[in-house]
């Protein structure tokens, strides 16, 4: 099945080789090139050329066997990025701390518009499994991170997102706009999210704020657990710590209350 958009007259040249990079998927990492012609939806002698300029400035990979995937350097740049290598790297140490007393799965994300994106995640021994990666997207409603980064979002950014189409992943999935809202002013009231078995059956997550300089949320943190042992009420307060302490170190100024 295709990806790619089809090509117009007039696309730039950057856009024809982003739409070489999105070619590459979790579930397509190794493609060879008349893959990438296919799914990038460019014509096969356009997609040689931009395959060859970009692995030779390294956003490509090609094996002895002919097939690309995503280089090295690609990883070099993103990590430029202050909410992505930079955030993880101080939240770490707090991630860990959390995953060693939980010894469950631990996140952390961003929201990147209407998407939840991972920026890191530690799984714990004999943990929950779970849908996500890190560099991977979700929704925002069904998840513990993504409801904490909703809530916290602009008035117009939370609209946005409830005017989607709500996907139902298990039968406790919300899906009503009203109701969210309600969750949506709980989790600003409490600094607390709690999803459960929204995902999947077998999961809770419980996820609490990380702010910034400026006291703005800028990313959340989560324990995702197995469903019919975690308490949720347990949790929170461990979540909260961690995300403060991560707050703290990126220079946000805090009560020392845990709510």
């Amino acid at each position: 099945m295709q990806r790619g958009k089809t090509t117009s007259p007039g696309c730039s040249v950057t856009a024809r080789a982003l739409q070489v990079l999105e070619a590459f998927t979790p579930a397509h990492p190794v493609l060879r090139l008349a893959e990438i012609s296919r799914h990038s939806g460019l014509p096969l002698s356009t997609a040689h050329r931009l395959v060859k300029q970009l692995t030779g400035w390294g956003a490509l990979e090609r094996d002895a066997e002919g097939n690309y995937r995503i280089g090295l350097r690609l990883w070099e740049i993103a990590s430029l990025a202050p909410r992505g290598l930079g955030l993880r790297e101080t939240a770490l140490p707090y991630l860990s701390d959390l995953g060693q007393i939980t010894r469950e799965n631990v996140q952390l994300a961003v929201r990147e518009d209407l998407s939840v994106v991972y920026v890191e995640r530690l799984a714990g021994s004999g943990a929950v499994q779970v849908l996500t990666r890190v560099g991977g997207r979700f929704a925002l409603t069904p998840t513990g991170v993504g409801l904490v980064l909703l809530a916290y979002a602009p008035a117009d950014v939370q609209e946005r997102a409830l005017a989607l189409p709500l996907a139902r992943h298990t039968e406790r999935t919300l899906r009503s706009p009203d109701r969210i809202r309600r969750v949506l002013a709980e989790v600003r009231r409490t600094g607390v999210a709690v999803s459960d078995r929204q995902v999947t059956m077998d999961a809770v997550s419980v996820a609490a704020p990380v702010h910034g300089p400026e006291n703005n949320v800028v990313a959340a943190v989560s324990v995702v657990a197995h469903a019919d042992s975690a308490n949720p009420h347990a949790l929170a307060p461990l979540v909260q710590v961690a995300a403060r302490g991560i707050s703290r170190s990126l220079g946000a100024r805090l009560q020392s209350r845990v709510d």
